[in-house]
């Protein structure tokens, strides 16, 4: 079996893009940890929910590792770095739509650098509705 890096940095990219070609804010709903460095005033249980724009963030760079930017909170620069493994969710602030990530409980796939890769499932929503992609066919 050809090992397989994982598709989840390709589709925060690609909704990230979305959002931005369609004058939309993408937000990044992040699960804190200790390799996250993100301002710990804002996280609520957990959570931290991040704009990513590019006019709310200064050298915004989305690798197939992590997400790193700065940004200013209350006025102070902040260096903000989020692994991928630590992205729940990338969604448009105007009309929620957007893409939602599993807990990485997910299986672990080597990458080709040596590095783990999670598969990507859907994600079980709790008791509160979040932003869902909506699909729409053009005839």
């Amino acid at each position: 079996m050809a090992i397989v890096s994982s598709t989840k940095p390709y589709l925060i990219r690609a909704v990230h893009e979305w959002c931005v070609d369609n004058g939309f804010t993408p937000h990044l709903l992040v699960a804190v940890d200790e390799n996250t460095r993100v301002p710990m005033a804002y996280v609520k249980n957990g959570e931290i929910v991040l704009n990513i724009n590019y006019s709310a963030t200064k050298d915004l760079v989305i690798d197939n590792a992590a997400i790193s930017f700065s940004a200013r909170f209350s006025g102070a620069s902040q260096n903000i770095y989020v692994p991928i493994a630590a992205v729940r969710g990338i969604f448009a602030r105007e009309n929620s739509q957007g893409m939602f990530f599993d807990a990485e409980s997910d299986l672990d796939i080597p990458d080709q650098v040596g590095q783990s890769a999670a598969v990507v499932k859907p994600e079980v929503l709790k008791e509160v509705k979040k932003p869902s992609l909506t699909l729409v066919k053009k005839d």
